[in-house]
């Protein structure tokens, strides 16, 4: 039986599902378009090629069960944890972490503040060994490979003794032959693991200087600006981020695997699209073959076309002995396009490849992929040189935000995780998600989930911030690690961009470690270092992408203008704005005085719901000066809980208690990262793009995200799906007058009605106004500007608030609510609200007798999802949502709460 390498991947022969959503190969794709199916079960054999023996059927043996793991003998930490120094059970894929945490020698990290008492674990080096058994037949074929599909990081293998390799990259595959040293029967398979910590820190003691690094470890194990996790290929984010903790894992963190085979391997399978439009598209199926000998093969190839229909090709072609690279180029007239959600259906087709040798298959490989056309469109204008993501011909303005690490420990993310996130993004009405470069490639069903969704996927290197070193070794190995990773994603239609970095063009220039190194070095170890970034990034890994993946953009650095000009600037390529919140703490209507050609960063914190707060922490804790609670914030090494107050008291007033400081937390992100959203998507086209920071969560912490940890919404979340929504009316106030604009991404105009209301907060009507609006497809409209004193007519700005609609046939499309001072101003009445659960727990209905603002329904500590939250009622109004939880209906009806801005502050009524 075979499955994927790695899932989506499906290259690599195997004889047993592997994990993270690889499955066997079960059916063939027969006939031309319009025949049935046949499902079959593939077996596969081996076949001569001239000059070699009989070819056995490849093989796979896996070896990720009965692992043990301890120190290693003589660590330093075997006197204060002695059962450490004892083998214990180890699963892998996994980290030593997560198992001296299974057997008990740590508590969790996340609870409380017990992040410290995990550190020595990522100090110490580490043994992990396991027996297997090999049998004669798979010593009869000719090559016996051991795969590792990811090692972290700096790991020495041995086989029965025998050295097979070092690795030093985290996200590198390593293959080695391995026949020489198995013999049948029993054989132990060893990998020790150094801390990355304790290796590195002695070397760079001794250099002349340090490179400017990200953040400085809270536990004393590295010196103030003296961070090794610049000089080694390793996730930047387990060093300590401003949103996660401190965890260096080390382990042997994906799959490990004996591949045997004989005469041929199929080492990759690859649907390369050259060009894709409505009439044709133009793809070569692209093989590399190992082959021992040289020969004749045939290759055939089928698809199936997402409407069932099904197509097939065979060529014959000569092998040479070693690694050969085939092409068969074909054409599909009239393709069933992939698109992004909101444009069409995401569709995709499945390909399926047999190598044939004397008419019998000796190879097979599966691939799922969608077919479109990308392009990173820069046109030059009034407002400098844009940004903007073509799909299939079409401008998209990129909605969306930025995707960390789900978790500080990889191998506890599930595909049910994974397809929660993504489903939530979607929901949200995103269609772009960029994947972080502090993190790690993610896995296989992430993109392969954002692929059936329709989300796009910005996908940058890893390297997060920090600056790199220059020498040719590092180079050369992160190469490897970039061939190794566009490869296995490249047939991911999902997969928009490819970009170099997060921040390290825009660090060396404006940041102080770059400043202070340009002050104190030699000017040619200057040029030296800036001449590496450029060849690393400009070069290097532009070539990977040009030369594997050439349809997919590439872009060096985030922000950046492509070596255009400086880094980070308004007219010029994408921008992160951090003057709001960090840099400056400017408050959040500064989001309106810029506008970039494509945000792909900005953000603000909150809180993440109280029962994800309660499962961490102790009712003592919960409060904003608590040492515990500072120690899951992150930014300013703790001091975010006061920044994060700062902003709510400037928006809203004194939180009267801490649930309400959590409440109001979560609606000041809300608020403000709405009020930069729709200005963004209003200044379309010159700007094409908002991603926020950030979608999710690596633990429970006090962070930027808006779904936290456990996958709950915060208020933000709800936004979202509004000011994300394809249709909507955006009214933005500033200095005192209101402008008005009707945006889509419809791909056709409508024409519509827009309604103006001015009420009183009492419900009493101030102004109503109805006009026609043509709402323009894929465009941003300007539909009128008003005065404050044009709205209010003499009203009180304190107890009035305007409603402005966008109405087709009488039928609300979109509502936007302004108000005319900020929210602690406002004489907000007591909204008498009332909420109902239905008797089958399924539904809310929640009623206002007055105005209410920022209406929250809440379930406690029950999980519960709802259809909308964290929105206003107009007075008189009702609205019933929809409740999806695993808890029963009495159960929810003893929990429900709903409250309102109304009595959240100390000065409020």
């Amino acid at each position: 039986m075979m499955t994927s390498h790695e899932a989506g991947h499906r290259t690599e022969l195997r004889s047993a599902p592997g994990r993270g959503g690889m499955s066997a190969v079960t059916r063939v794709a027969a006939g031309r378009r319009g025949a049935g199916l046949a499902a079959v079960a593939l077996c596969v054999f081996a076949l001569l090629l001239p000059g070699a023996g009989r070819a056995a059927t490849p093989g796979v043996q896996t070896l990720d069960a009965g692992w043990q793991v301890r120190l290693v003998p003589g660590d330093k930490h075997a006197a204060a944890y002695p059962r450490a120094a004892q083998w214990l059970p180890a699963s892998v894929p996994g980290t030593v972490q997560t198992d001296v945490l299974a057997a008990k020698l740590v508590p969790d990290p996340y609870w409380r503040d017990d992040e410290a008492k995990i550190q020595w674990v990522g100090l110490a080096d580490w043994q992990y060994r396991m027996q297997f058994d090999v049998d004669t037949a798979t010593l009869a074929r000719q090559h016996v490979d051991l795969v590792f599909d990811g090692l972290d990081t700096f790991a020495d293998v041995a086989l029965n003794g025998h050295k097979l390799l070092s690795a030093d990259n985290m996200f590198r595959r390593w293959r080695v032959p391995a026949k020489a040293w198995l013999h049948a029967g029993a054989n132990t398979l060893e990998v020790t693991l150094h801390s990355p910590i304790a290796r590195l820190q002695p070397w760079l003691q001794k250099q002349p200087y340090p490179l400017p690094g990200e953040f400085d470890s809270a536990f004393g194990d590295e010196a103030e600006g003296v961070q090794t996790a610049n000089y080694v290929r390793k996730a930047a984010y387990q060093y300590g981020w401003d949103w996660g903790p401190r965890i260096v894992t080390q382990g042997i963190w994906k799959d490990v695997r004996l591949e045997s085979w004989s005469a041929l391997r199929l080492a990759d399978f690859h649907i390369a699209q050259p060009r894709v439009d409505a009439d044709v598209a133009r793809l070569q199926a692209q093989l590399r073959i190992a082959a021992d000998a040289a020969g004749k093969a045939q290759v055939r190839l089928r698809w199936r076309a997402p409407d069932g229909g099904t197509q097939s090709l065979v060529r014959d072609v000569t092998l040479k002995a070693g690694d050969n690279e085939v092409s068969l180029p074909f054409e599909i007239a009239h393709p069933q396009r992939w698109w992004p959600v909101g444009y069409g259906a995401p569709d995709l087709y499945d390909f399926h490849v047999d190598v044939a040798l004397h008419g019998e298959v000796a190879a097979s490989a599966e691939r799922s992929t969608g077919l479109r056309s990308v392009e990173l469109r820069r046109p030059v204008d009034q407002w400098g040189k844009g940004f903007e993501f073509v799909v299939n011909g079409v401008p998209v303005f990129a909605k969306g935000a930025n995707v960390i690490p789900m978790d500080s420990f990889p191998n506890r993310v599930t595909k049910a995780r994974i397809d929660a996130m993504l489903e939530s993004a979607r929901d949200a009405n995103m269609n772009m998600l960029r994947v972080w470069g502090g993190g790690y490639y993610l896995e296989d069903a992430f993109y392969a989930e954002a692929d059936r969704l329709g989300l796009m996927v910005w996908q940058d290197f890893m390297f997060g911030g920090a600056i790199p070193p220059y020498d040719k070794a590092f180079r050369d190995n992160t190469r490897v690690e970039a061939v190794q990773q566009v490869d296995r994603l490249r047939d991911h239609p999902s997969i928009v961009l490819w970009a170099g970095n997060n921040e390290v063009e825009t660090a060396w220039e404006t940041w102080g470690g770059g400043a202070h190194l340009k002050a104190t070095q030699p000017r040619a170890e200057v040029d030296r270092i800036e001449q590496g970034m450029r060849e690393l990034f400009d070069r290097t890994l532009r070539g990977v992408v040009a030369s594997r993946s050439p349809e997919v953009p590439y872009w060096p650095s985030s922000p950046g203008s492509d070596y255009d000009g400086a880094a980070n600037v308004l007219d010029n390529g994408d921008y992160h704005y951090w003057n709001v919140w960090s840099g400056k703490a400017l408050p959040p209507s500064a989001y309106l005085d810029v506008t970039p050609r494509f945000q792909s960063e900005y953000g603000l914190q909150s809180f993440p719901a109280l029962a994800t707060l309660h499962s961490v922490l102790d009712p003592a804790d919960l409060s904003i000066d608590s040492p515990v609670l500072r120690a899951h914030q992150k930014f300013d090494k703790g001091k975010g809980n006061q920044r994060l107050l700062m902003y709510v008291e400037r928006e809203y007033g004194k939180p009267k208690d801490f649930a309400a400081l959590v409440y109001l937390s979560q609606v000041m992100q809300a608020e403000g990262i709405q009020l930069a959203a729709e200005h963004l998507r209003a200044a379309r086209p010159q700007s094409m793009g908002s991603l926020y920071w950030q979608l999710n969560d690596v633990w429970p912490g006090v962070t930027w995200s808006s779904v936290d940890y456990y996958g709950r919404w915060k208020a933000l979340q709800y936004h979202a799906k509004r000011f994300y929504a394809p249709l909507r009316v955006v009214a933005i106030r500033k200095d005192g007058s209101t402008r008005v604009s009707l945006v889509s991404d419809r791909t056709t105009p409508l024409d519509a009605k827009l309604r103006v209301r001015v009420l009183g907060m009492d419900g009493k009507l101030v102004w109503e106004h109805t006009q026609d609006a043509q709402v323009a497809a894929l465009a941003s409209t300007a539909a009128g500007d008003y005065t404050d004193a044009q709205l209010l007519h003499g009203a009180d700005p304190r107890r009035t608030v305007a409603v402005f609609e966008l109405l087709d046939h009488g039928k609300p499309l979109s509502r936007h609510l302004s108000y005319f001072d900020a929210a602690k101003n406002l004489a907000l009445p007591d909204p008498g609200l009332h909420a109902e659960l239905s008797a089958d727990g399924h539904g809310v209905t929640v009623s206002a007798q007055r105005f209410a603002r920022e209406v929250w329904v809440d379930f406690g500590d029950l999980d519960a999802r709802l259809s909308d939250n964290a929105f206003d009622l107009l007075p008189g109004e009702s609205v019933t949502l929809q409740v999806a939880s695993a808890a029963d209906a009495a159960a929810l009806r003893k929990a429900l709460t709903v409250r309102s801005l109304y009595g959240a502050t100390e000065s409020g009524p």
